[in-house]
């Protein structure tokens, strides 16, 4: 009976917990500089620098550098993007700009060109009183 019980609490507890730190070592040995991580503190920061003699990673947060233990980063927010490849089937898509200056220019000339239809034709203000 006994022999069951560890049986049951090795499947249950300490096999999952086993894989789970397997996962996170693996996660850890693919960090590389240029990918968006955040540590166990929530700090967000870019990966610069990675020291695997010493398992410290340095980390860029908006132009201050720190340096964390490896096992201080919590997730990998965005892995580091490779330059895309020079091929011809390669498409890289970019977000559209909007033509700012053409509707500001296309809005100020309807306005101005309603002023000068209302200027054309008298202001009949003062009609009602001078009757």
């Amino acid at each position: 009976m006994i022999v069951v019980l560890f049986g049951l609490m090795y499947f249950f507890m300490i096999r999952p917990q086993r894989k789970q730190e397997q996962k996170r070592r693996e996660e850890l040995s693919r960090v590389k500089p240029g990918d968006q991580v955040v540590t166990i503190g929530r700090l967000h920061g870019v990966v610069d620098e990675i020291n695997n003699t010493e398992k410290t990673v340095t980390l860029d947060c908006d132009g201050i550098y720190l340096v964390f233990d490896l096992s201080a980063i919590a997730q990998i927010k965005q892995p580091a993007v490779a330059a895309p490849a020079a091929s011809n089937n390669a498409t890289v898509s970019e977000p559209a700009q909007p033509a700012d200056d053409q509707t500001v220019a296309n809005d100020s000339e309807s306005t101005d060109s309603s002023k000068t239809a209302s200027s054309d034709q008298p202001e009949d203000n003062n009609s009602d009183e001078t009757k």
